[in-house]
């Protein structure tokens, strides 16, 4: 049962923006004008969720579509104030196909992209057998909207003179937002300039362990608070 008594101070901080970011990627607003949920199949983001929050709710085990065991981590709690916020700054309930741009603090856009990333981002790599000792290496992000994407990339190039490139396959409803080597190297780094942010872990050592296999240079890294 989620209680309506929880008040989360709505300041903008590094761990605020990257909630945000959670929120935007894995979160819902309910049609009631209260209620926030925020669903992973990682507990750790959730867990991390809740404490950045401060939230006393518990979190719980949930299904999803046609797959009926119980495999998504999630919490729910009440805060009128907090919920119109989210709405101020561009979030809505049913936001799948309707999110396009948000407010979000330019000082803070990189914490937000980084739980955006979180959420709904990937970091993969491959070698490309068409060219001789080509290793090849992607930062990706992910939205069913087209508008958002596109905010998001423009807001990227804005800041880091990045272009990245958008992918649709036929038939997907997701657009994807790509980053190759050189503009991903740029782009972890901003995003992970201390070593004392809240992170996924595991998406973190992904990215860690292949920098140093290939000798490149690290992102500074975060800290799993």
């Amino acid at each position: 049962m989620s209680k309506a008594q929880n008040k989360i101070k709505n300041e903008w901080s590094p761990d605020f923006a990257y909630i945000i970011g959670l929120i935007t990627t894995d979160g819902s607003l309910s049609k009631d004008g209260r209620h926030i949920i925020f669903t992973s199949k990682d507990k750790e983001l959730v867990t991390t969720f809740k404490r950045i929050l401060n939230l006393s709710n518990t979190i719980g085990l949930k299904s999803s579509g046609a797959n009926k065991t119980k495999i998504y981590n999630y919490i729910q709690f009440g805060d009128i104030n907090f919920y119109e916020f989210l709405r101020q700054i561009g979030l809505m309930p049913n936001k799948t196909l309707n999110l396009k741009s948000l407010k979000i603090p330019q000082v803070y856009f990189f914490d937000f992209l980084r739980g955006h990333f979180d959420g709904d981002g990937s970091f993969y790599s491959y070698w490309d057998k068409r060219w001789k000792s080509s290793f090849m290496f992607y930062t990706t992000f992910a939205s069913a909207s087209k508008q958002h994407i596109l905010w998001l990339r423009n807001y990227i190039k804005k800041l880091l003179k990045l272009k990245g490139h958008i992918t649709h396959a036929q038939g997907s409803t997701v657009y994807q937002l790509k980053y190759a080597k050189k503009e991903s190297r740029i782009l972890l780094n901003k995003m992970y300039y201390s070593d004392k942010l809240p992170c996924l872990l595991r998406k973190r050592l992904k990215i860690f362990s292949l920098f140093d296999k290939i000798n490149k240079n690290l992102p500074r890294g975060c800290w799993n608070r």
